[in-house]
C-alpha cells in the first residue's frame, strides 16, 4: 500500500506493520513478528527494490513484533539496524522485558540480533526525523518523513479512531501522555501506526485531541 510517492506499508506485515521508505537510500522501518522475513523479502522484490540495496532498518522500539525479523533481514541485506538506547538491552537479550511482555517474549521466540548504532538526539537519517517518544517502551520513537508520521506503538488507529495502548502494555504511563503531547508541536499529514491502518490525521485529529491529549 502506498502512502504517498516513496513510502509503502507492506502487506506482509499486516499484524503489526513495516514501512518501507525509498529516499536517497531505502530505509526499511520495523520488521514485523518472526518468520516473516522470507516474505517480507518477497514483497520487497516484486515492488522491483533488491533487497540488498536496503540500507538501513529503523526499529522503533525493542517489543518481539517490531523486532522479530530484524536478525535475519539484516544478515541478507546488511542493512544498519538502529535502535533506541534505553531499548537496546531487551534486544539484545541482556535484560528480560518486565510484566506481560515477559510471557511474551517467552511464547514468542526472537532470533538476537546486533545492534549497529543507536539514534543520537537531533538524528535524521536520510530525510527521516527521529522523534524520541518514550511511554510504551523507555526508548520508544517515532519518525517522520516528510509529510508521514510513522508513531510505532505510541497508538493505534483502528475503526478510523485512535485508541491508547492498554496500560499494562506499557512501560510509563506518565512518558507515554507526554509524548503524546509532543504531536501537537508537529506538522504532518499522513499517520501511519504499527497496529491498524494509515489515515489522513484530518479525519481522526479532532476526536484525538478530546479523548486523548486532554485527559
Amino acid at each position: 500500500m502506498e502512502i504517498i510517492k516513496g513510502v509503502n506499508m507492506l502487506e506482509s506485515t499486516e499484524k503489526s506493520h513495516s514501512y518501507l521508505v525509498q529516499s536517497n537510500e531505502t530505509i526499511l522501518i520495523d520488521t514485523g513478528f518472526p518468520g516473516l522475513s522470507e516474505n517480507i523479502l518477497e514483497e520487497i522484490q516484486m515492488m522491483g527494490i533488491v533487497p540488498r540495496n536496503i540500507r538501513h532498518i529503523l526499529l522503533t522500539h525493542h517489543d518481539v513484533d517490531h523486532v522479530g525479523n530484524a536478525k535475519s533481514i539484516q544478515q541478507i541485506t546488511r542493512a544498519e539496524l538502529w535502535a533506541p538506547k534505553e531499548d537496546i538491552p531487551y534486544i539484545t537479550g541482556e535484560r528480560k522485558r518486565p510484566g506481560v511482555k515477559r510471557i511474551i517474549q517467552a511464547l514468542v521466540k526472537v532470533e538476537t540480533a546486533v545492534v549497529d548504532n543507536c539514534y543520537q538526539p537531533g538524528q535524521v537519517i536520510d530525510g527521516i526525523h527521529v522523534i524520541r517518544a518514550p511511554g510504551h517502551t523507555p526508548g520508544h520513537v517515532m519518525f517522520q518523513y516528510k509529510n508521514v508520521l510513522f508513531v510505532g506503538d505510541l497508538f493505534k488507529v483502528l475503526g478510523g479512531k485512535v485508541h491508547l495502548p492498554a496500560f499494562y502494555m506499557n512501560w510509563n504511563q506518565q512518558e507515554l501522555k507526554k509524548s503524546l503531547k509532543l504531536l501537537q508541536g508537529l506538522k504532518f499529514e499522513w499517520i501511519c501506526p504499527a497496529h491498524g491502518t494509515p489515515i489522513q490525521k484530518e479525519k481522526i485529529w479532532a476526536d484525538f485531541i478530546e479523548k486523548c491529549l486532554k485527559r
